[in-house]
């Protein structure tokens, strides 16, 4: 195994990423719900604010699995012109498909957020994480939606993912960092030791002991600056 758990991921991830320690503006997004359990030892080793960043597949009818597509929580679509031309479905289904998810998405935000605004991004280095990726499909939506927010750059840090989803993503975004790009690959949780279901309950923790630390962060510097 490469990883022991989602946490030992995010602290290798981290170590790979201290050339941004110190960014001006720097923030951390997790795609929920593994990426966040990542993103919050990325973001607390670089002193980063943390927040969610959701996105979610549109599954194929009667096949749960294969994503032809996916949504961000602002509606910015992504799908598979291949899948989705395979199974030739009808424009008004996919609209309804992606309305469903959006709603389901902003739920989701609210839950885990648990009353604090999302993170300002335009302008600042944002680095978005996930804990794994195999499509890709969801990536690229949630990097997509990112983008329009105008940050000034845009990272993608991931622990593990195929070699032609690599190839894919690096047009998405500024940079693109993969720990372990393997070929063959078969699924992301080959390469943890415990890849368990994290919980929505472990979201809303990770996010809150970030928000934590942020504001104590914040006030010992107006304390020294006094």
């Amino acid at each position: 195994m490469f990883f022991m758990d989602r946490s030992d991921a995010g602290r290798q991830l981290a170590h790979s990423l201290q050339h941004l320690a110190g960014a001006a503006n720097l923030t951390v997004l997790g795609i929920p719900r593994g990426g966040v359990i990542v993103a919050a030892e990325v973001a607390r080793a670089l002193e980063a604010p943390l927040d969610v960043c959701t996105a979610r597949k549109l599954s194929a009818p009667q096949q749960p699995e294969l994503a032809m597509g996916a949504v961000a929580a602002d509606g910015t679509l992504y799908l598979n012109d291949f899948i989705v031309a395979e199974l030739d479905l009808p424009p008004q289904y996919i609209a309804c498909l992606r309305d469903a998810q959006v709603r389901e998405i902003k739920r989701r935000e609210v839950l885990y957020r648990q009353g604090r605004p999302a993170c300002p991004l335009e302008g600042h280095t944002v680095i978005v994480v996930d804990d794994g990726i195999a499509t890709g499909a969801t990536t690229i939506a949630a990097l997509r939606a990112v983008r329009k927010a105008r940050p000034s750059q845009l990272v993608l840090a991931v622990p593990v993912g195929p070699h032609e989803t690599v190839s894919l993503l690096e047009g998405e975004c500024d940079e693109c960092l993969f720990l372990v790009a393997p070929e063959p690959f078969l699924a992301v949780g080959n390469f943890y030791d415990d890849f368990g279901q994290v919980s929505d309950e472990q979201v809303i923790a990770a996010l809150s002991s970030a928000a934590r630390r942020g504001a104590h962060l914040s006030g010992i510097s107006g304390r020294g600056g006094a």
